[in-house]
């Protein structure tokens, strides 16, 4: 089996079914067990919101993984994270806008007035919706090289999905601090294998 197999008929799937799976576990405690715990609004935000980091963070150690092991395989994995990553966003809003706001204009703006993690939060998703938006392959053929700029983007939406998070943890800074030293060694590991090949990444996102 060539690595090109490997990766599309096993890794792919596998990544599959591991972003999924959040979502599925919602969805069964929603509409099968009912358990989403004492305030399912809560449970449906940190879910979703941690799910979209985590895969956000995945997607960009994509990357510097692909040049570290020489594995260039491992980019068809990248959309794929990146598209479930939106799709958590996604979800993420909808339960605030939803069920914590209940769709009241003057409520949403009135909360993040107040509350200027909401507005981060808010500034993160909106970085997400052009990558989102790209991410089809005649979007790729339209692009060209402004693709790749454009999905620069992906950097400072994870950068505003961690402080979100943090801003919201407050006192409990000990996850939020992960995040920010895995985001953190991905850009150094970014930096050091750009400096060390010369040569500027290809803004391509195979299937």
């Amino acid at each position: 089996m060539t690595r090109l197999t490997f990766t599309t008929r096993v890794l792919k799937p596998v990544g599959f079914l591991a972003a999924a799976g959040p979502g599925l576990s919602l969805l069964w405690r929603t509409f099968g067990s009912g358990d989403l715990g004492a305030d399912p609004v809560k449970t449906l935000q940190i879910v979703t919101g941690l799910s979209t980091i985590v895969l956000l963070l995945v997607t960009l150690a994509i990357t510097p993984l692909r040049r570290l092991t020489g594995w260039n395989e491992l980019i068809r994995l990248r959309r794929m994270t990146g598209v479930w990553a939106f799709g958590y966003a996604l979800a993420h809003a909808l339960v605030y806008f939803i069920f914590d706001q209940s769709l009241d204009p003057g409520l949403i703006w009135s909360d993040t007035v107040e509350h200027p993690r909401i507005a981060v939060g808010f500034l993160a998703f909106l970085l997400l919706i052009p990558l989102a938006a790209t991410s089809t392959d005649g979007m790729i053929r339209r692009l060209g090289r402004r693709w790749g700029l454009l999905h620069r983007l992906v950097y400072p939406a994870a950068a505003l999905g961690i402080l979100h998070f943090l801003m919201v943890q407050k006192l409990d800074l000990r996850v939020g601090a992960g995040y920010v030293a895995v985001f953190a060694v991905l850009m150094l590991l970014r930096l050091w294998s750009r400096g060390r090949s010369g040569v500027r990444e290809a803004p391509a996102t195979p299937r």
